[in-house]
């Protein structure tokens, strides 16, 4: 069997440029080795954003209804070839058809925001605001921008960044995650057919060469990064102190207070899909179950029983709830925490380390610990695999308490019939994105999504309105026409009048 590889594709062509190292690209559900992808040298990094850059001035000088315009073309363009993109993701990253077609139409209304970018980039203009001076503002692009992409979303994460950034006038380079190359391929070739100019969308594959090549490229004003804690905190010190603007979305541990007036077999429902969907591999994913006094028991035997009837299997079959995780490594990771867990003294209500799945892939079932402290490593790590650890407290309080001392605030949730008890929750927790009953709280595209605390460096969240901040610069003009016969001014400092 021939294996195929995957290049990388800048100012519209693709290219193997000076790359001679190269990683494999698995599948998943059966451990074949389905592709080997270019790892990217400076220089191809470097041959990247030159591209952009000469694409810089042409594409930001276009007015914004024909960029709103190709927007629109791109946008009837993924949409025409989702199962295709569906495809690709399911292959590479394991996730099943289902849960790969909503990261693609999630991505999808993050270009629907950027089609309405005339509305978006709108100024303001104030009248004599002094004696015959006017003044008005207006957004520009920042430039070259660069985002750096994980495994876990290969088409949503990306469009979560470049269709704000090239909407709003700027050239980007993208360096997807090298567990799950194709779809950002894919995606530069729809931009390419929906009529951008070459060298406006550039991607660049490749491992820690490539980040730091981008972290240190002097011609890039703004980098985009999601992936673990670590790394974010890494980019964000690296790229600032190169005088870049960034955003960097890190690492979670997503709690779920479950209290006892909850519907508790809705509450289960959802913390089945919340926990287990993209087996864990969600910064979103609810890890935490912070059950309150009498909710414990029978919340935990309603998870129980619907843990164990997740059907696993590869993601490319109908019946299958759950695929496998990404690699070999992350198997062995997750089922080493599992151990973990139960060496700690955690109750292993359901074990996951040996699910029912023929074949050589790298499957994971849902597994659920009880009687989980604070103090235990399935508590405190982000295992980011199909783990659930109910963690059982006294009162609201106290879960918010134990939220609000945690390192990560991405997401949380709370599950109750009070609106009090939501309200309190909703302005006591400190955590980025909250659900009333809604396990993943990831706001609509036309807000932004980002955590607080360890999950997110720098000041920007994604996409929606600080999106758009993220990618232009604010300029004030301010404006007076004198006639030729008016008096000089004056040295003193001017003020209204």
């Amino acid at each position: 069997m021939t294996v195929r590889t995957i290049q990388h594709r800048i100012g519209g062509k693709e290219t193997a440029g000076t790359s001679r190292r190269t990683a494999p690209v698995w599948n998943p559900a059966t451990g074949e080795h389905q592709a080997e992808v270019l790892l990217a040298e400076p220089e191809d990094v470097d041959a990247a954003v030159l591209a952009a850059a000469a694409a810089l001035p042409g594409w930001a000088d276009t007015s914004v209804m024909r960029r709103s315009r190709l927007m629109f073309a791109f946008r009837n363009l993924v949409e025409k070839n989702l199962d295709e993109l569906v495809r690709m993701v399911s292959s590479e990253h394991g996730k099943v058809l289902d849960d790969a077609r909503g990261e693609v139409i999630r991505g999808l209304e993050v270009i629907d925001f950027a089609c309405g970018i005339p509305q978006l980039l709108k100024g303001e203009y104030s009248d004599q605001v002094s004696t015959d001076v006017d003044l008005f503002s207006f957004r520009q692009p920042l430039g070259v921008c660069a985002g750096i992409t994980p495994f876990n979303f290969p088409a949503l994460v990306g469009m979560w960044m470049h269709p704000i950034a090239i909407a709003t006038g700027n050239t980007f380079v993208l360096k997807p995650s090298e567990r799950d190359p194709s779809a950002s391929n894919f995606v530069a070739e729809l931009y390419a057919e929906a009529g951008l100019p070459d060298g406006v969308f550039n991607v660049v594959h490749g491992d820690k060469v490539a980040v730091d090549a981008i972290l240190d490229h002097p011609q890039i004003a703004g980098v985009s990064f999601v992936g673990s804690t670590p790394i974010a905190q890494y980019v964000h010190e690296r790229a600032t102190a190169n005088g870049k603007r960034v955003q960097a979305l890190g690492g979670a541990k997503n709690h779920a207070v479950v209290l006892p007036d909850a519907d508790l077999d809705s509450a289960a429902d959802h913390l089945i899909a919340a926990a287990y969907g993209s087996s864990g591999q969600r910064c979103m994913a609810i890890s935490v179950a912070l059950a309150v006094g009498d909710a414990a028991e029978p919340l935990v035997e309603r998870v129980r029983e619907k843990a164990q009837a997740v059907k696993v299997g590869p993601g490319h079959e109908p019946a299958a709830e759950m695929g496998p995780v990404v690699t070999r490594e992350a198997l062995e990771r997750i089922t080493g925490y599992i151990a973990s867990g139960v060496e700690a003294g955690a109750e292993l209500v359901v074990d996951g380390r040996r699910p029912d799945v023929l074949g050589n892939g790298y499957f994971v079932g849902p597994t659920l610990f009880d009687h989980v402290t604070p103090e235990m490593e399935v508590y405190r790590d982000e295992i980011f695999g199909p783990v659930l650890v109910v963690v059982r407290v006294d009162s609201l309080q106290d879960a918010i308490g134990l939220i609000n001392a945690n390192r990560w605030a991405n997401g949380t949730a709370i599950f109750t019939s009070s609106g009090r008890a939501a309200r309190v929750f909703q302005r006591s927790v400190q955590v980025g994105m909250v659900g009333i009953n809604v396990p993943i709280p990831v706001p609509m595209a036309f807000y932004s999504f980002g955590g607080w605390k360890d999950s997110l460096f720098g000041d920007h969240h994604v996409h929606g309105p600080e999106g758009i901040a993220f990618y232009t610069r604010a300029k004030a003009v301010t404006t007076r026409w004198p006639e030729p016969d008016e008096p000089r001014g004056n040295l003193s400092f001017p003020t209204a009048v």
